[in-house]
This record gives C-alpha cells, sequence and structure tokens, in this order.
C-alpha cells in the first residue's frame, strides 16, 4: 500500500462517543461503525508525515453488524480497520459508484491476505 513505517491510531468506543463525533466532524446524528481521521494531505502523494491518522471504531455497532451479517466478529472488526485505513489513504466511497467498487475490492484483497 506504499506506507511503511507509519503509524496508525485506533480508538475503540461505544456508541454513544461515536454518536458525538459524528455529530461534532460530519454533523451527521447517530453513531457510525467507523470514522477516520487523517493526518495528512492524501491528494498531495505527501507520504512523508510519519503518521497516516486516526481511526475511531464502535464496538458495539460492529457486534450488531457481524451478528446481523451473521459473520465472525473478528471478520467485522478487520474490515472497519481496513475501512477506515483505505479512508485514512484517500479511498472515499461516497463519491461514485466505480471507488465503491474500488473500495471494495481492496478491502476484500487486504481481508485475503489477513486470511479471511
Amino acid at each position: 500500500m506504499d506506507c511503511h513505517d507509519k503509524e496508525l491510531s485506533i480508538l475503540l468506543t461505544d456508541d454513544y462517543e461515536m454518536a458525538q463525533l459524528n455529530r461534532r466532524y460530519l454533523g451527521r446524528e447517530g453513531p457510525t461503525n467507523v470514522l477516520a481521521f487523517p493526518m495528512m494531505d492524501f491528494h498531495s502523494n505527501d507520504f512523508e508525515a510519519n503518521l497516516l491518522g486516526d481511526v475511531v471504531i464502535s464496538i458495539d455497532t460492529a457486534l450488531r453488524q457481524a451478528e446481523e451479517s451473521r459473520v465472525p466478529f473478528s471478520l467485522t472488526f478487520d474490515r472497519l480497520v481496513i475501512h477506515g485505513l483505505l479512508h485514512l489513504l484517500g479511498y472515499d466511497h461516497e463519491q461514485s459508484d466505480s471507488e465503491v467498487r474500488r473500495m471494495e475490492e481492496e478491502e476484500d484483497r487486504l481481508l485475503t491476505l489477513m486470511g479471511h
């Protein structure tokens, strides 16, 4: 992924705190499964910074999603970490259908590398 020797901060939280972050930073109501806060400008391809950014995961939402999807929690959790990481690297599934596919393909590729 061309981001060797980089740091990633991961915060595990609950739905209440996630809803607070979602409202404060995105202006959206309610919790979400994952938020990503990049610490670098991915559009400039400036990978000199050591800190990629922060990924925040709501364990409450992740547990619900795993149960609803009938998949192991570990798969759901790993997918959320990857999803957040991809956002930090400039992937944005909210831009277009082609970006949705691009991001899903990369998520699947990385999950396979992880043994899922």
